[in-house]
């Protein structure tokens, strides 16, 4: 029995051309060793899997071809392949920077491949710069690396720098079923469109995929296979869900999401999947966009399909409604609900433009019904305005041709309702106009030399103003309060109050509820004139922050024995 080889050797590119997905890249290489006009240090960088490697590879082998050699010839002399992951010391760079002084046996150059060379030390990188800027005329360094942002600047100064790519679900796909034929695979376009998805642009991880899949379903590779192998949502799954949403039907969309994960989704894929295919179905409605679906032949018919059912408003706001349950899924406590919360309202979304439309659409059979003759003769005496109304004036009475008595001829006349107000928006100017001349009328502004000016003693504004703070401590404003009584209040003129305060700060404390103070002082002594004067006066704070030394003053004249007593124990203040 031969042992196995994985796809990703047994189908490794031999030339630039079998490279998937990297043409300008190639292309580039091809020019660069035709022309003679290679840089003697290059750097690939990309994503895992898309070629790095493999075209270093074929790069050193072409470098060395002259048309001697064989077919098989490897140039593994020529050939050095460090990995920086495992060799990252100073001692391994200066290793290497010993063996590029030797010229090769074979061949024109020597090609050091350097893989993840951003594991290198900063030691090691500082020791590897003399050497990659100033290396021999037959020496060539390439290095390989996932995260060039790790690399220094001055080693990337030196190099020739070439991105990789993600390699695309087409090219990917098209790579599979070339691979496919290979080993005799029968397989659907679906599948390898599925597995060129989970990929996600490494070709590697594709050919890995697609030697698992091949060892679970044999030489036919289904979709259903796939997607069961792989544990992916198929998408048949959002295409029903997707209709069920249009229908309304909350009851089975709740159902079909509660089959999902018995199969062992999360919700969070359901949710992230949906909303894909929300965006499929948007991007499918213009033919120039249709480059954007990468899926196989038949999914796309039955995207063409569905797409024709939804409206783009409708995509846009449930692509909104979606992405808003993907953002929030990790932070909930409770995902479940949030999912089958996100579907109902996605299945809301319809139903409510439909309602609207139901409701405008009113039927024929209605106007001749009891309930609307009563609803119009209310309407038509409440609604109209300054229209005028058909009525009916009798003639006078004859007699008809037989001699019998006729009623009255009726004419139709115009009639005009002079008396009636006409109505008017409640947004409009002259809406506004008038409820503010029905404010006046409703609480009329008395002028100002019509209020009391009733004339007071500074007892009776004392009387009230303690009133006044006894209120406001009451009410728990004793900062307020505190202020208040911080000083008494003078009677500075007939009508002007005036209070001192220690401090700014209370100043403005008090000025703050300054127009409260002095409307309860108008309305208690009835004189509208009263103004309040407030002032500073820093010298007043003596009364309130005494210092040790003063207390002690103060105490020493009330009773002059606390000196003695001082003195006889030695106390301090």
């Amino acid at each position: 029995m031969e042992p196995f080889i994985v796809s990703a050797r047994k189908y490794r590119p031999q030339t630039f051309k079998d490279v998937v997905g990297q043409q300008a890249i190639t292309a580039t290489l091809e020019n660069a060793i035709a022309h003679d006009h290679l840089a003697q240090a290059l750097l690939f960088c990309g994503p895992r899997g898309v070629g790095k490697t493999t075209c270093a590879r074929i790069l050193a082998k072409q470098i060395n071809q002259d048309g001697t050699e064989r077919e098989d010839e490897d140039f593994a002399f020529n050939i050095f392949e460090l990995d920086a992951a495992s060799n990252n010391s100073v001692d391994d760079i200066r290793n290497l920077i010993d063996q590029v002084r030797i010229p090769p046996q074979v061949g024109r150059f020597k090609v050091y491949i350097i893989d993840e060379v951003h594991m290198l030390s900063q030691s090691a990188f500082n020791a590897f710069l003399k050497t990659l800027e100033e290396p021999p005329k037959h020496a060539i360094f390439i290095l390989a690396t996932t995260e060039k942002h790790k690399i220094i600047p001055t080693i990337l100064s030196r190099c020739q720098i070439f991105d990789f790519k993600r390699i695309t679900v087409k090219d990917a796909a098209e790579y599979l079923k070339y691979i496919a034929k290979e080993q005799g695979v029968e397989a659907e376009d679906d599948a390898l469109h599925i597995i060129a998805q989970k990929a996600d642009g490494a070709m590697r991880d594709a050919l890995s995929i697609f030697d698992r899949v091949v060892s679970f379903s044999g030489k036919r590779l289904t979709r259903k296979a796939v997607t069961e192998n792989l544990n992916v949502l198929d998408y048949d799954t959002f295409f029903e869900v997707t209709d069920l949403i249009l229908e309304n039907n909350i009851p089975e969309v709740l159902l079909l999401f509660n089959t999902t994960l018995s199969k062992g989704f999360e919700g969070h894929h359901f949710i992230s999947g949906l909303a894909t295919h929300f965006r499929d179905l948007l991007v499918c409605q213009q033919p120039e966009t249709h480059v954007l679906l990468e899926v196989g032949d038949n999914a796309k018919e039955k995207y063409a399909l569905q797409c024709q059912k939804t409206s783009k408003e409708f995509l846009l706001k449930a692509l909104d409604l979606a992405n808003t349950c993907d953002l929030n899924y990790k932070a909930s406590k409770n995902q479940r609900l949030l999912v089958e919360l996100t579907l109902m309202q996605l299945a809301s979304i319809t139903f409510n433009t439909q309602k609207k439309k139901n409701d405008a659409i009113i039927p024929a059979t209605y106007f001749k019904s009891e309930p609307f003759k009563k609803a119009s003769n209310y309407s038509i005496k409440e609604e109209i305005s300054t229209e005028a109304i058909l009525v009916e004036e009798p003639s006078e009475p004859g007699e008809d041709e037989n001699g019998t008595d006729t009623p009255p001829k009726i004419d139709p006349k115009p009639l005009q309702l002079k008396d009636r107000q006409k109505r008017v928006s409640g947004l409009s100017l002259s809406s506004l106009k008038a409820k503010k001349e029905h404010q006046a009328v409703k609480h009329p502004k008395t002028a100002e030399e019509d209020l009391p000016k009733q004339p007071f003693t500074e007892e009776e504004m004392q009387k009230h103003w303690k009133a006044l703070v006894n209120k406001i401590d009451a009410q728990g404003k004793k900062i307020l309060a505190s202020n208040l009584q911080s000083d008494i209040p003078r009677l500075k003129n007939d009508y002007t109050i005036w209070i001192e305060l220690p401090n700014t700060t209370m100043k403005k404390e008090v000025e703050r509820e300054q127009t409260m103070v002095v409307n309860y002082l108008k309305e208690k002594l009835q004189n509208y004139g009263i103004e309040l004067q407030i002032t500073v006066n820093e010298k007043t704070m003596k009364k309130f922050a005494f210092t040790p030394e003063e207390k002690y003053q103060k105490l020493k004249e009330k009773n002059p024995a606390i000196d003695l007593l001082r003195k006889e124990f030695d106390l301090d203040f």
